[in-house]
């Protein structure tokens, strides 16, 4: 391709907007363009890069035998009704009225459609296993769009469904398409980490997620280095301490006056936080209120509490007037002491101390030296904290460490979440009615194009990894208007380049050197060649690399061969 032949409208200052790297870079060098909030054009340049994307994402999942189709965008709200997410998605869901007052949403997933489509298409265990998937444009009514398309209303996305009779076979197609998805990553050369995570609103039993580790990324991610463990923090496990055995001291009543905050208590008492319990207060699903009890220097974990069976849903903070018509008392100075009516859920680490200090439901006093007996005690022990960087990994190959991360993929085990709430069956062996098991499994391709970018530039611009830019190989000659020399060279190497099916971009403006550079490494053209009257007088061209600073002059009669080779490698 010909620059003069192409749209390459590059930007020369920063978009005054545009607060990530990625955000600025994609404007900058012509990729996109904003339409209004959280919507975004794809110029030319950006959808040869998303097409390469989806190119490698969709040879990946023909090669398991996936299925690919394509459903609509706009969805009936019966779908969503039927599977009762109509009003639980929340505001996220675009909700819109057709001309004849009927309902639908913009699709920001499509477990609704899969499954209605599949229980009038599939009758019977014979026609199972099967996946199916898209590449298509998903809407999600994002509260405040930021971050250009990483966090943007309208993107594209690879989403995957399958369909089993038994859980087994479920749990055989979600590894099939776990390693599916660390080859797409591998083959998109970027650094990243599966981890344990949240199911969240699409539901299921198991889920996965894929993050391309960036300082940019809003997802926090603890992992083991010294073994495969990852997980996302608001689902890693948390280990308890190893407690070592200690004689029991004397409780002692303590004068604490107006100290309810866990670290002025530990300096008024010189005491380790480590040493204290903080009690926090939920509503229950049974009762008004269920008592937590967390380390003094640890965090509770909402995602983990809203598993337990004792708590109510979305996870709820006891009202003051309920607090204290319970215990007699303001909610800063309440511990598990003497406490017999309320449920009591005590952390892994929390269960293990010895000698520790509480309130002691009583205004401006708490406990020292409590220990558990019959007069303290927890009905249940459970993991509910945050885990914090040097826990012990879960599987004991090391310490945890953090790091930050861009979800760019998602898998789950649905089990029969949608299959059950909308009365979708099939006939197994026995000619009986059976619910399918079903997988969900999605990429964010959008997405994927800008983490490449957080991970992959410098202060010139875009390093993209290979497979993902625009243009292998950049010719950039030197007073090619002026010189028949330079015209003649650089179309011989342009012409053996296409003949060779290499994607090559040949920049024929009549533009300075510096400004036709300056606009190669913004885009992020891996392989520069540049061909000017003094070198082809030695019979010389110069090469640079975009990855490595420095550049080297190569035979012109070797130079095909060259990048043949570097191509390759």
């Amino acid at each position: 391709m010909r620059t003069s032949q192409y749209f390459l409208n590059t930007l020369r200052d920063n978009p005054a907007d545009a607060e990530l790297i990625s955000h600025q870079l994609m404007l900058k060098a012509g990729l996109i363009r904003k339409l209004s909030s959280g919507l975004y054009c794809w110029l030319p340049l950006g959808l040869k890069i998303l097409r390469k994307v989806e190119t490698i994402v969709r040879e990946e999942m023909n090669r398991i035998d996936a299925l690919e189709l394509l459903m609509p965008a706009v969805q009936p709200a019966e779908l969503w009704e039927e599977s009762g997410r109509w009003h639980e998605y929340g505001s996220e869901l675009l909700k819109l009225n057709d001309r004849h007052e009927r309902k639908f949403c913009f699709g920001p997933t499509h477990e609704e459609v899969i499954t209605h489509i599949m229980r009038t298409e599939l009758q019977s265990y014979k026609q199972l296993p099967i996946t199916f998937y898209q590449i298509q444009t998903k809407f999600r009514d994002e509260i405040r769009p930021r971050f250009g398309v990483m966090r943007s209303r309208e993107f594209i996305m690879k989403d995957a469904y399958s369909f089993h009779l038994e859980s087994t076979s479920l749990e055989e197609t979600y590894e099939k398409l776990y390693h599916a998805y660390v080859r797409i990553f591998d083959r998109l050369g970027l650094k990243y980490r599966a981890v344990i995570a949240d199911t969240g609103s699409i539901g299921g039993n198991q889920s996965h997620e894929f993050h391309v580790l960036a300082e940019a990324g809003e997802d926090l991610i603890a992992y083991c280095p010294q073994s495969d463990y990852a997980a996302n923090t608001e689902k890693a496990e948390a280990l308890a301490q190893i407690a070592s055995k200690t004689d029991h001291e004397t409780r002692q009543l303590l004068d604490t006056p107006s100290i309810t905050d866990m670290q002025a208590l530990a300096q008024y008492l010189n005491c380790e936080q480590s040493k204290m319990v903080k009690a926090i207060l939920l509503k229950g699903k049974k009762h008004p209120i269920v008592m937590l009890l967390l380390r003094g220097d640890h965090t509770l974990n909402e995602i983990k509490t809203s598993k337990l069976d004792l708590i109510h849903t979305p996870v709820t903070f006891a009202d003051q007037a309920t607090i204290e018509s319970t215990f007699n008392c303001p909610a800063g100075y309440i511990g598990p002491v003497h406490v017999k009516h309320v449920p009591i859920i005590a952390d892994k680490d929390v269960a293990v101390l010895q000698n520790f200090v509480c309130g002691a439901n009583q205004k401006d006093k708490h406990f020292k030296n409590v220990n558990w007996n019959e007069e303290c005690r927890y009905d249940e022990v459970a993991d509910i904290r945050q885990v914090v960087e040097g826990d012990r990994s879960p599987d004991n190959q090391g310490e945890l460490v953090f790091a930050r991360g861009i979800e760019v993929g998602h898998i789950f085990q649905l089990g029969q979440k949608y299959s059950q709430a909308m009365n979708f069956t099939v006939l197994d062996k026995h000619g009986k009615a059976a619910i399918p098991y079903m997988g969900c499994y999605g990429i964010g391709i959008t997405r994927i194009v800008a983490a490449a970018i957080e991970q992959n530039h410098d202060n010139h611009g875009i390093i993209w990894p290979p497979v993902m830019a625009p243009f292998q190989i950049a010719l950039i000659p030197i007073g090619f208007h002026k010189s028949a020399q330079v015209k003649q060279a650089t179309e011989k190497l342009y012409q053996q380049l296409l003949s060779a099916d290499i994607d090559v971009i040949l920049d024929d403006r009549n533009e300075r050197p510096g400004v036709m550079f300056a606009d190669m490494d913004l885009i992020g053209i891996p392989h520069r060649i540049v061909l000017g009257e003094k070198n082809l007088n030695n019979q010389q061209v110069e090469y640079k690399c975009r990855s490595h600073e420095s550049s080297k002059l190569l035979n012109i009669e070797e130079c095909f061969d060259y990048l043949i080779e570097k191509l390759m490698a």
